[in-house]
Formats: structure tokens, sequence, C-alpha cells
């Protein structure tokens, strides 16, 4: 299956992109699509722990299921201040 993840804030100079699509096997859950996106983008490892994600517009756990063209947005832990 492929999702959408998108980077929020200084994940994408960490990523070196706003946005990548990643193919992934049926059924993989959303801290699987972390540690392949860790490998992938090896300065995203070092903040792998502290990561929000968001599903669409909810914040997920890592064991949510992902589905077939979902759009996952990564984000780091503090915004604002």
């Amino acid at each position: 299956m492929r999702v959408t993840v998108r980077f929020h804030s200084y994940f994408k100079d960490l990523a070196g992109c706003a946005e990548t699509s990643q193919e992934l096997p049926t059924g993989s859950n959303l801290g699987e699509l972390l540690t392949v996106l860790s490998s992938r983008f090896e300065r995203l490892a070092a903040v792998r722990n502290s990561t929000l994600m968001a599903v669409g517009v909810d914040y997920q756990n890592r064991h949510y299921r992902l589905a077939e063209g979902d759009e996952v947005s990564l984000f780091p832990p503090v915004q604002g201040g």
C-alpha cells in the first residue's frame, strides 16, 4: 500500500522535503512507517521518539493501522511559543 507523508516545521529540513510517499506492506502501522522513514531520512532518526503523528486530522499512536491512501503528518513535539 502507498501512503503520503507530510513533514511539518523543522522536520522539513531534516527530511529535505515537505512531502513524500512511502510504499508499505498491507497492515503496517505508524510505528513501522516511522522505522522505514528513519532509515530513509537518517536525520529523522534522532527525533523518532518525540515525533507526533496524525492520520488525516487526528493524532494517532504508533499502533494505528494504516490504510491505502492515508495521509500522515509528522510534527515535532513543541510548536509555537
